[in-house]
This record gives C-alpha cells, sequence and structure tokens, in this order.
C-alpha cells in the first residue's frame, strides 16, 4: 500500500530539486511490496550511507529477502539521504522514508540499521531525527518502532547504546521474528 499523498508530494516539490532523486524513487525490479493491513509486523531495514553504497551491501539484501518470503512479515528499504535531500525533507516537514511504500520510519514496528563502520553514526543518527523517531531510547514509548543494530560496529556497542532498544552481535539472521 503506498502512500501515494507524500510520493506526489515528493514528486512535485523535492525530487526536482535534489541531485539525483533516482535513489529516492524507489520502484526497482524485484521489489517486494505487501499490503501493511494484512501484516503481522512491518521491518524497516536500514543502512546508513547513500543509496549507492547501501543497494551493494549484501547482508542487507539477504535479510531483505528473507523477510519478504514471509506471509505475515515485510521488510522495506530505507538509506540516509544526500544532504541536499536531507534539507528538502525538513524544509517540507517529510520524514524519511522507505523506498517500496513511501512509509515514514516512525509507522513501522522494527527498524533495523546496520553498523558496518564508526564513520557512519552521525548518519545513524540522522536517520532515526528524520524517520520521526525519537533520538534516545530512553525517550520512547510503547508506540514507537524498536530500534535494532547490526553489524560488526555493534562488538562494542557502547558508543551508540544510547540510540537503540537491541544491538545484535554476529548475524542478523538468526535474530529475526518468528
Amino acid at each position: 500500500m503506498i502512500n501515494q499523498k507524500r510520493r506526489k508530494l515528493l514528486e512535485s516539490r523535492v525530487w526536482p530539486h535534489v541531485q539525483s532523486p533516482a535513489q529516492y524513487v524507489g520502484g526497482e525490479r524485484n521489489i517486494v511490496v505487501k499490503d501493511h493491513r494484512n501484516l503481522r509486523g512491518k521491518l524497516a531495514i536500514g543502512f546508513p550511507d547513500a543509496y549507492t553504497i547501501g543497494m551493494s551491501h549484501h547482508g542487507l539484501q539477504v535479510l531483505y529477502s528473507l523477510m519478504n518470503r514471509r506471509d505475515d512479515w515485510c521488510a522495506e528499504r530505507v538509506f540516509t539521504p544526500w544532504p541536499d535531500m536531507e534539507q528538502m525533507l525538513r524544509r517540507h516537514e517529510i520524514p524519511l522514508y522507505t523506498l517500496e511504500t513511501f512509509t515514514a520510519l516512525s509507522e513501522f514496528d522494527v527498524v533495523g540499521l546496520s553498523l558496518q563502520y564508526e564513520i557512519s553514526s552521525p548518519n545513524v543518527l540522522t536517520m532515526i531525527d528524520l524517520g520521526g523517531i525519537p533520538l534516545e531510547s530512553v525517550d520512547r514509548t510503547l508506540n514507537d518502532p524498536l530500534l535494532v543494530a547490526g553489524g560488526p560496529c555493534c562488538q562494542n556497542p557502547e558508543p551508540m547504546a544510547d540510540y537503540f532498544d537491541v544491538m545484535i552481535t554476529g548475524d542478523g539472521e538468526p535474530a529475526l521474528p518468528e
């Protein structure tokens, strides 16, 4: 179920004014779009870097595929926008959204971010804030998504621990919802 209102706003007011708008449009071959009303849960899988970097990450592709094989869950992708896109989203008060359905991160049950390298930490904070989610885990309620981190940087979780509800060490597949 695509958020057509948000997509039309992006088409008319945002995408014409940013570099490389194709990375924010979605619609690639083999994406999976599910009706959120018929699901047990919704997972936004995020990579805290640009689309061009994140789409080549094998782990993201594996988790996306595994979750979308299930009938009761969906997985949708989100990446850190470039500074020009971030500025336009903030100017028009549009939350960071997933590529499949243009759904705000704050509307998901779980938001999972892959922490591959420390230098992406500011991007993590940008994604959380721009997604309309309280930055620190202590400020979140049961109405907010569960924020989960995985990847090599979780071997030393302390620098980012205040921002996540769960940090997974090791492979992400065993931690997926059952």
